[in-house]
C-alpha cells in the first residue's frame, strides 16, 4: 500500500525530526586531527596559509593535547618540519628526528589519544620531493627502489618510538609490501598501515607545502602522484595496496574526488579513510571570512558529503570546530 497522493513523502517538520530519519551521521570518532611539529621551545605559530592551524612545539603540543581530548577526539596524524634537510631525507629516521621526539614526549604521558604519523620524505628532503632523486640535466626521476629503503627505515624508527600507525603518502611503488616486510622482520607485526593509496597530483594542497615548507625546488610530483582524470586507475592502486597488506586505504583529496571514495568502499573489504586537505580547508575559511558562506552549515556539508560518500574515517582540520560544535 503506497502513501496517499495528497500526502507529503519529505520529512519537512522539525529538526529534531529530521536529525532522528538523518541517513548520514558524523561523529567525532570518524575524525582524524592533523598536527604540525616543529623544533624549538613555546612555539604556537599560526600558519598563515591554512588559518586557525598552527605549527607546534613539542611543550606546546602536548598542551594542545588535552584540549584535543578534551573534545572527545581520539586520533592525531603528525607531521614534522625538521631542523636539517638533505637529499635523502635521512632526517626522518633518526632516533632523535623531531616526529621520533614527538612520540617519546606523547608516550610519557597519560595521553590516550592514538597516535598516526605521516611518512614520507618530502618534508625531509632539501629539494621537497617524496624520494631519492636521480637527475640527468635537467631531467630528473625518482628512484623507486632506493626510496623504499629510505621509507622502510624511516618506518622502524617511528615504530621505535611508539608511534600507534604509520600512515604511507610516497606514491612509490611496493611501499606497503616493502614497509609491512620490514616492520614484520623488526617484530612489529601488530603496526598498522594506513596507506595513501589514492593521491592525486591535485592543486589542493598548497598551503600544506606551505605549513611544512616542502614545496618541490623543481619540477612537480606529476610523475609519482596521481592523474586527477583517472578513476579506474584508483581502484588498481587500492587492489595493490590490499594485495600487499593495507589495513586502511585512503583517498586524497576529498572534496573533488566524492566519487572515487564511493568507488573505493565499495570495492574495500579494509576500512577507507579521506583526507580532507588544506586547500579545501582554507578555501572555506576565507569564504566564511568574507561572508559568502555560514560557516558551521558549510563544515557540517562538507564532513557529511565525505561520510555519504563512503568515508569511515576523516582527516581534517575542521576536526575540533567540528567537535566543539557537537559539545554545544
Amino acid at each position: 500500500m503506497g502513501f496517499p497522493s495528497n500526502r507529503p513523502r519529505r520529512l519537512r517538520s522539525s529538526p529534531e525530526l529530521r536529525n532522528l530519519v538523518s541517513e548520514t551521521k558524523v561523529g567525532v570518532d570518524d575524525l582524524i586531527y592533523p598536527l604540525f611539529i616543529v623544533p624549538g621551545h613555546g612555539v604556537k605559530k599560526e600558519i598563515s596559509s591554512i588559518p586557525g592551524q598552527y605549527q607546534f612545539s613539542i611543550d606546546m603540543l602536548l598542551e594542545e593535547m588535552k584540549s584535543i581530548e578534551d573534545l572527545g577526539i581520539n586520533s592525531i596524524l603528525l607531521f614534522g618540519i625538521p631542523e636539517w634537510k638533505d637529499a635523502s631525507g635521512s632526517s626522518s629516521f633518526t632516533s632523535d628526528g623531531i616526529i621520533q621526539k614527538a612520540l617519546d614526549a606523547i608516550k610519557n604521558t597519560n595521553s590516550n589519544l592514538f597516535t598516526i604519523a605521516d611518512l614520507c620524505l618530502c618534508e625531509y628532503t632539501d629539494h621537497g620531493h617524496c624520494g631519492h632523486i636521480v637527475k640527468d640535466g635537467e631531467k630528473f626521476d625518482v628512484d623507486n627502489d632506493e626510496t623504499l629503503k629510505l621509507l622502510a627505515k624511516q618506518a622502524i624508527s617511528l615504530a621505535n618510538s611508539g608511534v600507534d600507525m604509520i600512515a604511507p603518502s610516497g606514491n612509490m611503488d611496493g611501499m606497503v609490501k616493502s614497509l609491512r616486510t620490514a616492520l614484520d622482520e623488526n617484530s612489529f607485526k601488530g603496526l598498522p598501515i594506513m596507506s595513501y593509496s589514492v593521491k592525486y597530483n591535485s592543486s589542493f594542497y598548497g598551503p600544506f607545502r606551505a605549513a611544512v615548507e616542502s614545496a618541490p625546488s623543481f619540477g612537480d610530483r606529476s610523475t609519482y602522484q596521481m592523474n586527477p582524470a583517472n578513476k579506474r586507475e584508483a581502484l588498481r592502486e587500492v587492489k595493490e595496496d590490499l594485495d600487499e597488506g593495507a589495513d586502511i586505504v585512503m583517498v586524497k583529496p576529498a572534496l573533488s574526488y566524492l566519487d572515487v571514495i564511493q568507488s573505493v568502499k565499495e570495492a574495500s573489504n579494509v576500512p577507507v579513510a579521506a583526507y580532507n586537505v588544506s586547500g579545501e580547508y582554507s578555501i572555506l575559511k576565507h569564504a566564511a571570512k568574507v561572508g559568502l558562506i555560514d560557516e558551521e552549515k558549510a563544515i557540517n556539508e562538507v564532513l557529511t558529503s565525505i561520510k555519504r560518500a563512503g568515508a569511515d574515517i576523516i582527516i581534517t582540520y575542521f576536526a575540533k570546530y567540528y567537535a566543539e560544535k557537537l559539545k554545544r
